[in-house]
């Protein structure tokens, strides 16, 4: 059986259900997933974690085959290194404009996931900090 890549990524702050759910659709999609987390250039939110802090937090959930840091310079270095058959989206996340025609030229399928419930990172960070207090 050929090996079916899936690459998705993400920032993954505050992992929920939502991750895990948008992760388990991934997987679903091949045989192998890798999972990008953005780098610590990419993640401007206020509720910030060190990209290595939420790589280990994506790897210790078990649904990704590989995880890694994505690159700070572009998203397309990584889905050159990873060779994926298939990127899959959150609902939120678009490929820049030079990503999407790459990965068109190379015939990768973009499969889109669908939202989980109304759960919003920023909201559960907000209200982890406001029990902190």
């Amino acid at each position: 059986m050929k090996v079916k890549t899936v690459l998705c990524g993400g920032c993954f702050n505050v992992i929920h259900e939502g991750h895990i759910f948008f992760l388990q659709r991934a997987r679903a999609l091949g045989s192998r997933l890798v999972v990008v987390v953005a780098s610590d250039v990419h993640n401007k939110k206020p509720y910030a974690r060190s990209a290595v802090v939420r790589a280990r937090a994506v790897r210790s959930l078990g649904l990704a085959d590989k995880v890694i840091i994505g690159s700070s310079r572009s998203f397309l270095s990584t889905v050159s290194k990873v060779k994926p058959q298939v990127i899959a989206l959150g609902y939120d996340q678009t490929l820049p404009a030079d990503v999407a025609k790459a990965v068109e030229e190379r015939g990768i399928a973009v499969k889109r996931i669908a939202r989980y419930k109304k759960l919003s990172t920023r909201a559960l960070a907000k209200r982890s900090k406001n029990r902190r207090l």
